[in-house]
């Protein structure tokens, strides 16, 4: 074998894999693996106490690599490599196995046969370490400029952001006029601003900066080259092509309201609108409340139209998830309605409601002031009709027993959601993947919530999913502070997990060129009397594509090679003694 002294270090993660896996022999099993010198469980590896454990082991007993088996390497990877970097270990001789999401969590009642399994994934660590070998972080550096994609209030707020902290910023809009649908909404929530006001008040600051140039009826057109030294093409007006160079981009496109079907909650029947519709039918008005030729006296409000949907054979591909501002949005435009009418009857018809935080002053207030609330249960949706020519709403009251309440209504008003915005042609260009949903997907909700697969992009505001107009803010900001992080320092450090050729072998055939699913990863290059693949390690996100393609074998994935594999598999089916 190769020598390598190797820890293996089991962890119990509170129960959660301790309660359904023997421990003990785990780490019984694991001692006796070639290579390894030491074994050890502990409560939570993650807890500081047990990191400070483990640098003391890795240094006493001079280990050149460690294995951990705990939760899912998504969530401590990166906790675990840098603990590896502290106690003078190379982070890429340290391989986690995932035994609570791949385990314990999977066989809770069959401990004995969860127990086996487990065994076999740590000696399959083991197997993988024993034949890694250390590795250095591609280091690159970086342009102290950035790309904003989107000039509503996210993306004006990122651009002010990175201005702040002295980064030259290209503002691109596709659009003629900056600042997305706000301008329409009057007044705000819970400032009492005008939307066109505080827009105009960014755009005065974005002005002010010389550091900030704002692109309007623009588009990205191009990318290429990887993070900290991306180059963009940007087509302004539909014709002129500006290049630009930066080193992070900050994606920040909004959304779209949701756009209701014919029919769909009597939507096209006259008096029928929709929340954005009526927001600027409110904003407009002069004195009493009008709708067409005739005074509104009462207003019906249906929620949850184009959220939280279900499944039908009209709606195959239904938005599953909660928009988060509707209830908020309605019961804030029905405290509009009262200072601006006070005679106006308002009901609103609901199937929860989610007015959270600061907002639930809102909720309170607005039936204080009037506003009848009736709940309706998610299989007896409200039904909109116009029988003889006056708009009446029928819904069973979930809070009386399911009573049948008509309300007549002068103006119903469809309380729609948020939908991704038609973003194709910018999602190709730049790569990023989208959720279930439809909107851009962060790496991990809470630990990483505006990385993107593609490192120096990043995604904010309402493109990543609904939001409220603070929230878009906030992850804009966050936003910024990690590209920020990533181009103050001048360079950038890229995991060497990346695809690598062997020239000797290689006879290019283009295989793997037409795997990567990346731009310019690729190329074909000459070497000496032949042309070979040559696989550019800052563009190489390691997926591995491109390995079992390759008809002579002359690709290897460094971290997951075929040799590591194999031994692997080895350990995996090897009969336990």
């Amino acid at each position: 074998m190769s020598g390598k002294r190797i820890g293996a270090f089991i962890c119990h993660c509170g129960g959660n894999i301790s309660d359904f896996v023997d421990e003990e022999k785990i780490r019984a099993a694991s001692e006796k693996e070639s290579g390894v010198a030491v074994a050890r469980t502990f409560l939570f590896s993650c807890s500081e106490a047990a990191q400070q454990e483990m640098i003391r082991i890795v240094q006493e007993e001079k280990l050149d690599g460690i294995v951990i088996a705990s939760c899912s390497p998504k969530l401590h990877l990166t906790t675990f490599r840098a603990m590896a970097q502290r106690a003078g270990l190379n982070p890429y001789m340290y391989t986690q196995v995932n035994l609570r999401e791949q385990c314990s969590w999977a066989h809770r009642h069959e401990r004995e046969e969860a127990t086996g399994k487990a065994i076999r994934l740590v000696r399959a660590g083991i197997a993988r370490t024993r034949l890694g070998v250390p590795l250095n972080e591609i280091r690159i550096e970086t342009t102290p400029a950035a790309l904003v994609v989107g000039a509503g209030v996210a993306g004006m707020r990122a651009a002010l952001a990175l201005s702040d902290i002295g980064m030259s910023v290209y503002l691109v809009e596709r659009a003629t006029e900056v600042g997305g649908r706000v301008p329409l909404w009057g007044r705000m929530f819970p400032n009492g601003r005008e939307g066109a006001e505080m827009i105009d008040t960014l755009l005065q600051a974005i002005r002010r900066r010389e550091n900030v140039t704002l692109f309007t009826g623009a588009e990205v057109a191009g990318k290429s080259g990887s993070v900290g030294d991306f180059s963009v093409k940007v087509r302004v007006r539909g014709a002129e092509e500006i290049a630009l160079h930066v080193g992070a981009i900050v994606v920040a496109t909004g959304f779209d309201p949701y756009a209701p079907k014919a029919g769909e909650f009597g939507y096209g029947l006259p008096g029928v609108v929709t929340l954005p519709e009526f927001r600027e039918l409110l904003a407009g008005a002069k004195g009493k409340l009008r709708y067409g030729d005739r005074e509104v006296r009462n207003i019906v409000y249906v929620y949850c139209v184009g959220s939280r949907q279900a499944a039908t054979e009209e709606n195959l591909h239904p938005n599953l998830y909660c928009s988060r501002f509707c209830c908020t949005a309605a019961v804030h435009t029905s405290l509009l309605v009262n200072a601006a009418d006070d005679g106006v009857n308002q009901y609103h018809l609901y199937r929860d409601m989610r007015t959270y935080g600061k907002s639930e002053i809102l909720f309170e207030e607005a039936g204080r002031k009037g506003s009848v609330f009736v709940r309706y249960a998610d299989d007896a949706p409200p039904v909109v009709e116009r029988p003889d020519g006056d708009l009446l709403v029928r819904v069973r009251d979930g809070l009386l027993g399911g009573e049948e309440i008509v309300i007549p209504a002068d103006l119903v008003v469809l309380v729609t959601g948020m939908a991704p915005r038609e973003n194709a042609k910018l999602v190709n260009i730049l790569k990023l993947p989208v959720d279930a949903g439809g909107f851009f997907n962060e790496i991990h909700p809470k630990l990483r919530p505006v990385e993107t697969l593609i490192d120096g992009v990043f995604i904010s505001g309402a493109a990543q999913g609904p939001k409220t107009l603070a929230e878009s803010v906030a992850s804009s900001l966050a936003a910024v502070s990690k590209g920020a992080a990533l181009l103050l320092k001048g360079y950038v450090d890229l995991s060497p997990l990346v695809a690598k050729v062997d020239a000797e072998r290689c006879a290019w055939c283009g295989e793997c060129a037409k795997t990567c699913p990346y731009d310019g990863v690729v190329e074909k290059v000459r070497q000496g009397e032949k042309e070979v693949a040559c696989i550019h390690p800052a563009l190489c996100k390691g997926c591995g594509g491109c390995v079992p393609e390759c008809p002579v074998e002359a690709i290897d994935l460094e971290g997951c090679t075929d040799a590591q594999v194999k031994g692997m598999i080895d350990a995996l089916v090897r009969e336990a003694v």
